[in-house]
């Protein structure tokens, strides 16, 4: 039998879960990468690191430059910069390692910088334009207006695929 103690602690649960996932829906980190403004929805965002020490692993695709050790825990590192094929970059103090949660585990994006969180309502973002053959566009889940301006809005459930997700997967389970 179900106290009634425990059914009222199970209801304040799930609405404080409610409530959490209410403030979070339209929210974003908006970060940099080469000359672009991108922004991932915060509620995959665990932390935001300074760039450190990444300890290169054989046999994985070049854009995951590795893993760090984060309080003890190992964490593959995927540079975007390189992902999106982009011209690289030195890292530098402003760059930065984004934690998200991908797949229930965490992974880390290196970006260039990391500006703010910011708001942007469902009603202003759009569909990512269809552009055919493009590689890079199956990471994009939409285009924000902030403005005047544009932010790129990832999809992070979409950063890897096939082998690449087996790949980062060993390295979890190492």
């Amino acid at each position: 039998m179900v106290s009634k103690k425990t059914n009222e602690r199970e209801l304040q649960d799930s609405e404080w879960d409610e409530e959490e996932e209410d403030s979070m829906k339209g929210r974003y980190l908006a970060f940099r990468v080469h000359e672009e403004d991108y922004g991932i929805e915060i509620q995959y965002v665990t932390e935001i690191v300074g760039i450190q020490k990444i300890a290169a692993v054989p046999d994985m695709p070049d854009f995951i430059k590795g893993v760090i050790n984060l309080r003890g825990q190992v964490i593959p590192v995927m540079d975007i910069r390189t992902r999106f094929r982009m011209p690289p970059k030195e890292y530098n103090e402003r760059t930065c390692v984004i934690v998200v949660n991908y797949d229930d585990n965490p992974i880390g994006l290196v970006v260039d910088s990391v500006n703010e969180v910011t708001s942007i309502p469902e009603s202003s973002v759009c569909e990512p334009p269809r552009v055919a053959h493009s590689e890079s566009a199956r990471y994009v889940r939409g285009i924000g207006k902030v403005g005047d301006e544009v932010r790129i809005i990832l999809d992070v459930s979409k950063l890897l695929y096939g082998t690449e997700t087996e790949a980062v997967a060993q390295l979890l389970t190492a």
